[in-house]
């Protein structure tokens, strides 16, 4: 066999994406690797059409026992023999996985990074043949990822430990280029053959929005996606709690996952949502990235999250079969608020101190970008790949701020009010106050700080009284991000710039841009156009023989095929078994297994 057929016979595809031969011929000729492609971008394939045609057992380091489970299970409905070594296997299952190595059963073996460092596991190691070692999610080397996990530094030591070094193939789709230098240097890469393929995902759509009330936002866009699998994303565990409890009240089949879960319900729930029992899941980013489940259609985040690039990676579980998806932000300035206290609460792990403190700085401005992007009118994939410095078009036309019409808003008077306000509030008590205060003083409240500070005597006390504290921090957030305002860092006050001058005394004018939501048009043009119109009905009955195949065979839907590979199907309408062996995403395997099932479901749609 050769990589073509490796390809075709087991994965089901005519051709490699881009990236993924340059990578494949690396780990083939010894070479090491490292490959950055975005989430759905065919990053396992780089690894697993390699293990199928080198000797002995690919050993893939994965870092969480969910992601392990899924793509084991979905290897060996391809054909492809595989395992993984992780806690939730018994000692007779543990037995079991170590015989079949010791016999060569496997040609892929999934462990976490932790199991690296086992005595057991290290000697087993040396008695195999490991011509590749996969590092996934490789981005958890380094500090300055947004998923650094101290096992990873102890990755290049097993390497070293090993009689042959094999070559290494390092895998993740979000790293910036400071990333990118760690991973190479952490790990001890060899001239490692490169391929960064982009982080741009076509298929995503993505928006920000800032409900006024966020229950009923969200409320809203869940009904709009009913049937439809999708996440949301919390900052905390009490919102998570909080929300699903809220969701199942109005009938929306939700689910729950989070840290402070035991071990089995986290477990049962996150199968309950694989098998599409609770299309909702409601998380926080625990659920980062131990999902692999190829239908979601839909990821919203309730809160703003710490970084773009915890941003990226969360949302990017959204659309991983290909088809459209849709990516939604409810933001806040309460949010970053939030993202404050989690950056100051952060231990630093075993970091010395000094390497903690550049850590923290390095979380805020990962905060100043996240908070950019939510508050930004360009072009939101534009904001994302700047970050990542990719290359874009001004606009692409499938995000909310492309399609939104935007009108602005005169806010002259009130942000002079506000710059006003923060003003003879330091001179009043002689320091700066946070934001929280100063929107108090100008409603005119009568809460206890207030008054115990005296702010209830300063000129612009109740100069807002009647504007709700979410506007007013909306013209706050607008005034910093244009840099009439700044927060400092250390102490979260706020404080006026030098550039407040030109409002406050020259006569300049500052304007704030509202957008006029077009979501529900939108909507009802990307449904329709999600499945053919002539094909719909096809499309339906196939997803009907999948779900029936996948509950006899208690796995989830997408494992016996994706809805990309549906939809291929249902637009193609193969006859015979060499016509379904065209559709893209069925394998040799899967075509002997369900082909004529789903033959049988196409003739039966076509003769009523």
């Amino acid at each position: 066999m050769d990589k073509q057929e490796v390809l075709r016979r087991y994965f089901g595809h005519g051709e490699f994406r881009e990236g993924q031969e340059t990578l494949i011929d690396a780990l083939l000729a010894g070479r090491d690797a490292l490959g950055i492609m975005p989430t759905g971008g065919g990053k396992s394939l780089c690894y697993q059409v390699p293990a199928l045609l080198l000797p002995g057992v690919t050993l893939v380091i994965s870092p969480l026992i969910s992601l392990m489970k899924d793509q084991v299970m979905a290897l060996e409905k391809a054909g492809v023999p595989a395992a993984f070594l992780n806690s939730s296997l018994s000692a007779m299952e543990w037995r079991a996985v170590y015989d079949g190595l010791r016999q060569g059963a496997y040609r892929l073996l999934y462990v976490a990074p932790e199991r690296l460092e086992a005595e057991n596991f290290s000697a087993l190691a040396k008695e195999l043949t490991i011509p590749l070692v996969a590092v996934d999610e490789a981005h958890c080397i380094s500090q300055w990822g947004q998923d650094f996990r101290p096992s990873y530094r102890r990755i290049a030591d097993f390497l070293s430990s090993l009689p042959r070094r094999p070559a290494v193939g390092a895998f993740t789709a979000t790293a910036t280029d400071l990333v990118q230098r760690d991973i190479v240097a952490l790990l001890g890469l060899r001239d490692p053959v490169r391929a960064v393929t982009g982080f741009d995902r076509p298929n995503l759509f993505f928006d920000v929005r800032q409900p006024r009330n966020k229950g009923t936002a969200l409320l809203e866009l869940l009904r709009q996606r009913e049937g439809r699998s999708g996440i949301v994303y919390c900052a905390t565990r009490a919102t998570v709690e909080r929300l699903c409890e809220a969701l199942r009240e109005h009938d929306i089949p939700a689910t729950r996952y989070h840290a402070g879960l035991s071990e089995e319900e986290r477990r049962q729930n996150q199968e309950d949502f694989q098998f599409d029992r609770c299309p909702v899941m409601v998380a926080t980013n625990a659920f980062g990235m131990g999902i692999d489940k190829s239908n979601v259609s839909f990821v919203l985040h309730y809160n703003m999250p710490k970084s773009v690039e915890a941003y990226y990676q969360e949302a990017g579980r959204a659309g991983r079969d290909g088809e459209k998806a849709d990516c939604i932000l409810l933001y806040s300035a309460a949010d970053v608020a939030t993202a404050r206290f989690l950056i100051e609460s952060s231990s630093g792990g075993d970091l010395p101190p000094e390497k903690a403190e550049e850590v923290r700085r390095q979380d805020y401005r990962r905060l100043s970008a996240i908070t950019g992007y939510c508050r930004s009118t360009r072009c939101l994939r534009g904001e994302l790949l700047d970050y990542f410095g990719q290359a874009h078009a001004e606009r692409c036309g499938n995000c909310g701020n492309c399609l939104g019409d935007f009108r602005w808003e005169d806010i002259t008077r009130e942000a002079q009010m506000i710059l006003s306000c923060v003003l003879r509030v330091r001179e009043k008590l002689g320091f700066s106050v946070g934001k929280t205060l100063i929107v108090r003083t100008l409603r005119g409240s009568r809460d206890a700080r207030v008054l115990q500070l005296g702010l209830d005597r300063v000129s612009t006390y109740g100069l807002l009284a009647k504007v709700p504290a979410a506007q007013i921090r909306t013209w706050m957030d607008h005034l910093e991000l244009e840099g009439y305002l700044r927060v400092d860092g250390t102490h979260d006050t706020l404080e006026v710039t030098g550039k407040a001058r030109g409002i406050l005394f020259q006569g300049e004018t500052v304007s704030l841009p509202v957008r006029a939501d077009r979501q529900p048009e939108r909507s009802r043009r990307r449904k329709a156009a999600a499945i053919p119109p002539a094909e719909d009905g096809l499309y339906d009955a196939l997803r009907s023989e999948r779900m029936r195949i996948a509950q006899a065979e208690g796995v989830p839907a997408y494992v016996v095929f994706s809805n990309a590979a549906l939809a291929d199907m249902a637009a193609r309408r193969p006859r015979s078994l060499a016509e379904f062996l065209e559709v893209s995403g069925v394998g040799e395997v899967k075509a002997q297994r369900y082909g004529e099932a789903f033959l049988q479901a196409i003739r039966a749609f076509e003769e009523r």
